[in-house]
């Protein structure tokens, strides 16, 4: 591919974007693939070895602020008249309500998205509390004179021991998953905005 197929396939790409972020996005490609040009690489070389168009997209939507896509968005390209200024309060007990209960909503998915990882995390500390008392559990019934009791509490222990090491794992996986799928919900609603720009 060359230079300005690339660049022009990368604006069409951010083309729901804020234009300056775009045409400055683009010019700071441009200036890359000059760079590696003069290195002694060739045009399409120098190309391929920026990146595909869509994995750029991605990385610079990631990098870009959902505040400042929707602001762009929702500046008026005109000025309001006078009706729409009066229908907008009109309707403004139904919209404010419709929209603080949309953000509600969104707000309630995303600490129930965290909960389930903070829960798990809760209970891989607790196996590993129980884990320490079990060992705590044993020496105290044995300075009791309660062998046969301390060795089924250190038993309950061993196998909270071996919970513990499973629920460790599983607790770093679902962190990671938990992060990796609130990072795709910002994207996809980055994508939203510029998929409406792009009609």
């Amino acid at each position: 591919m060359k230079k300005l197929e690339f660049l022009d396939a990368l604006r069409k790409k951010l083309f729901g974007l804020p234009s300056h972020e775009v045409e400055e996005r683009v010019s700071f490609y441009s200036e890359m693939i000059d760079d590696r040009i003069e290195e002694g690489l060739s045009e399409e070389a120098a190309v391929a070895d920026i990146g595909t168009v869509d994995g750029i997209m991605m990385q610079i939507v990631g990098e870009i602020s959902v505040v400042s896509i929707v602001k762009d968005k929702i500046v008026p390209k005109r000025k309001l008249r006078a009706w729409e200024i009066v229908l907008l309060a009109l309707g403004s007990p139904i919209w404010l309500a419709l929209l603080i209960s949309a953000l509600a909503v969104v707000v309630s998915l995303y600490a129930v998205l965290w909960s389930v990882a903070i829960s798990m995390w809760a209970v891989t500390v607790s196996l590993a509390v129980c884990a320490l008392g079990g060992v705590a559990g044993l020496l105290l019934c044995l300075y009791l004179g309660n062998s046969a009791t301390g060795f089924v509490i250190l038993g309950a222990g061993v196998v909270c021991a071996g919970l513990f090491i499973f629920a460790i794992y599983a607790s770093l996986s679902l962190t990671k998953g938990t992060v990796l799928l609130a990072k795709n919900i910002v994207l996809w609603i980055k994508g939203g905005f510029i998929k409406e720009g792009e009609k």
